[in-house]
């Protein structure tokens, strides 16, 4: 559940809402952090009409999931690490009088053993409350995130989100979505199946690791994730949507951000020029190919890569390739955005009240109060 301030914030502030805001100034902030198996990131935003403008960040590589394939456990050093982060996160939300937040782990901690310790040591040490959110939450949030990259011209968006540790697959309904109005309605598409495979960009490279496979490397990573990504029962029906070229797919996370970098050859990783941008199903393929071709040096030479995406990005690639396999469209939408935007959009949602309803004589129904 959402959070007021951090302890670190309460400290100076006396709490949300504690009119330290100029009438007539910036609105309230707000701040989502994901703590993923591989990286800490934090946004800090304000409203700004149906959307909100971001007035902080913060990303960091943890390599929260470092080793918990063999031991099960989150492994210390990684958990200093992340404390440090988030030190910073909450360093960052006093500083822009945050009013509410919501702080999420993902598959890491829900995999580890010591998981819900960690988080207590989290509370513990930097103020903040954390959630670990279940794959169904992480999902349905990667979507909200991504609403207006959805074109609404298909029947289905495939909406995929490759992280550390799993990758979470949603099926959405553009079709019916249109009939409502579609995004200018204000509402929200209806999801028709989602699923979570067991698959990241970190557990594929600690399942297949390179050493062992010197030859194949890189096929015998899609094979694993192919076998790893399964169809749900209430897509299947969704398939001939596919063949036919009505379904295009929207990916949201570091792999497919770094695939259209590669793709459109930035000198530099620019976020303006990759998020909500295009590729063919071609090119996502070719810019994979072209980087599962080079090796651990000549991936850290591209400059959209770099080291510390080098020994992870392949993995990457192969989980993508493995969906297109499975799930055939001829574009994908790129969004460098995701679970964070969804969690900032809930956080911001302003809750639904009814009118009140007078009866005769003067007397009154009782209002019902909005639901939280």
């Amino acid at each position: 559940m959402a959070q007021d301030k951090p302890a670190a914030a309460q400290s100076r502030f006396s709490g949300p809402g504690s009119g330290h805001r100029k009438r007539g100034g910036p609105g309230p902030a707000f701040a989502a952090i994901d703590l993923g198996t591989n990286n800490c990131r934090m946004l800090v935003a304000r409203r700004a009409g149906r959307s909100f403008r971001i007035i902080d960040a913060f990303s960091r590589i943890v390599r929260l999931g470092g080793g918990l394939t063999e031991s099960g456990r989150l492994n210390d050093a990684a958990m200093d690490n992340v404390v440090s982060a988030l030190k910073v996160c909450a360093e960052k939300m006093e500083r822009r009088e945050v009013v509410k937040y919501r702080a999420v782990a993902t598959q890491a901690c829900r995999l580890a053993e010591n998981g819900a310790d960690f988080m207590t040591r989290i509370k513990t040490e930097t103020g903040l409350d954390f959630d670990i959110i279940t794959p169904e939450e992480e999902a349905r949030l990667a979507v909200l995130g991504c609403l207006d990259l959805m074109d609404e011209a298909y029947d289905v968006a495939l909406v995929v989100d490759i992280g550390g540790g799993s990758t979470e697959l949603s099926w959405v309904d553009l079709a019916q979505w249109r009939t409502r109005g579609g995004f200018d309605s204000g509402g929200r598409p209806p999801i028709r199946t989602w699923a979570s495979a067991p698959v990241g960009v970190v557990t594929l490279s600690e399942h297949i690791p390179e050493s062992e496979h010197p030859d194949n490397w890189y096929e015998a990573m899609k094979a694993f994730a192919a076998e790893a990504v399964k169809t749900p029962r209430g897509a299947k029906k969704l398939i001939p949507l596919f063949r036919e070229s009505r379904a295009h797919m929207i990916g949201t996370s570091g792999t497919i951000t770094s695939v259209a970098g590669v793709h459109m050859q930035l000198p530099r990783y620019e976020r303006a020029l990759v998020d909500g941008s295009w590729m063919t199903a071609v090119d996502a393929r070719a810019a994979c190919q072209d980087l599962a071709s080079k090796d651990l040096e000549g991936r850290a030479a591209n400059p959209v890569i770099g080291r510390d995406r080098a020994d992870l990005v392949l993995a990457g690639c192969a989980i993508l390739e493995a969906v297109m396999d499975k799930w055939p469209v001829e574009k994908i939408r790129v969004g460098d955005r995701g679970l964070r935007e969804g969690l900032l959009l809930n956080l911001m949602r302003k809750p639904k009240r009814r009118r009140r309803r007078n009866g005769k004589g003067g007397s009154a129904d009782k209002t019902q109060k909005a639901a939280e």
